[in-house]
């Protein structure tokens, strides 16, 4: 399928400065996130889309060679390879290795909830774990008080025989596809003619060494399955789509490298009796007829007990009464929602002879509706 235009795929205009097309690519990347849009494939291109159309817009000599030449200026070439410096094989770890550098991680985190960066780091040798991804249910009730939790994991873990350098010795050598560099490079023919592209090892996958005498047990990887339990503490006022991420709890690096992180994804469970809007809280409570035109005092549930609520007389069914401060706590704090009651004035289906001979005499007192013309 052929590529969309740079400036359409941002939504800007060709002649757009610098600034706006940070501005629109900024927008689109937020809202395409993978973090979040957990796995949406869908989002995932646009968001990679996205990425790579800044990259080449934001630079203003890649965007004069655009501008000349279009697409077939970067064809050929990887993110960060020959000739133009096109972005054949742009792929989605690009993609979030570039916002992280434009945008930074912990802005993103602020916008989104409780979440953390999620790039590719490597510390001190070996690739970096996988990030794993687990949904945490909620009660209304909890997410009220917030509570602490303990997850069950799936997980890799650092092979204990070989202390995950994935040597029965520990001793590593250099690889002899890479010479040790963790990249290889060979020479691929574009329309501009011929063109040198760098990619990851595939033999030692971009570590640069391999075991020369892998361990038994973890077969060189040098990690295993296990299960393991994670405790998380989760504050006041999450909500759905919200995830915390808990830095080192993700598969274990292979051979010897930094563990990913476990992202905990919130999912908020259905209440029996409450719904929930934001912050604010709605319920229906039930009332007979005459206590709605009598007036009364009824006990109402709230997410911390019940509270007494004064109904005067005279009122309508399906009026709604607002509790200060008694719904949901702000996420960082700052204050409590509403809790909003609909009141519902339950007519009798069955009456008895004394209870028909009641209302037929208040019948007799009652006005006369004017009717929906009155």
């Amino acid at each position: 399928m052929a590529k969309r235009d740079y400036y359409e795929v941002l939504g800007v205009a060709r002649n757009a400065t610098e600034d706006d097309i940070k501005k629109s690519y900024r927008r689109l990347a937020l809202q395409y996130h993978p973090d979040k849009n957990p796995g949406s494939k869908e989002a995932e291109e646009k968001f990679r889309e996205a990425t790579e159309s800044y990259e080449i817009l934001k630079d203003p000599k890649k965007r004069a060679t655009y501008d000349q030449f279009g697409h077939a200026a970067f064809e050929g070439a990887g993110a960060g390879g020959a000739g133009f410096g096109g972005f054949q094989g742009f792929d989605l770890s690009d993609a979030l290795r570039s916002f992280m550098n434009d945008f930074g991680g912990d802005s993103f985190s602020d916008m989104f909830g409780t979440g953390g960066r999620r790039g590719r780091r490597r510390s001190g040798g070996g690739m970096r774990g996988n990030d794993l991804q687990v949904r945490l249910n909620l009660t209304l009730e909890e997410i009220y008080t917030g509570v602490s939790k303990t997850i069950k994991v799936k997980r890799e873990e650092r092979c204990s025989a070989c202390s995950g350098t994935g040597s029965k010795s520990g001793k590593r050598s250099a690889c002899s596809a890479c010479g040790g560099s963790g990249r290889v490079q060979r020479v691929v023919r574009s329309f501009f003619g011929q063109m040198i592209q760098e990619s990851v090892c595939p033999t030692c996958q971009g570590e640069g060494y391999t075991a020369g005498d892998p361990c038994a047990t973890c077969r060189g990887a040098g990690r295993e399955p296990s299960h393991t339990q994670v405790s998380v503490d989760i504050p006041q006022g999450v909500s759905e789509g919200n995830y915390i991420t808990i830095a080192g709890k993700g598969d274990a690096g292979l051979h010897g490298g930094e563990a990913g992180d476990l992202i905990v994804l919130i999912h908020e469970e259905k209440h029996d009796f409450f719904e929930r809007h934001g912050i604010d809280v709605f319920c229906e409570v039930p009332i007979s007829f005459s206590e709605a035109a009598l007036g009364t005092s009824t006990m109402v549930p709230t997410l911390d007990g019940k509270v007494s609520l004064k109904v005067p007389g005279g009122t309508q069914s399906e009026k709604i009464f607002r509790l200060r401060g008694k719904g949901l706590p702000e996420l960082h704090g700052g204050g409590h929602g509403d809790l909003l009651v609909k009141i519902h004035a339950q007519t009798p289906e069955k009456l008895s002879s004394e209870e028909r001979q009641l209302f037929e005499r208040l019948a007799g007192h009652e006005p006369k509706s004017k009717g929906i013309f009155g």
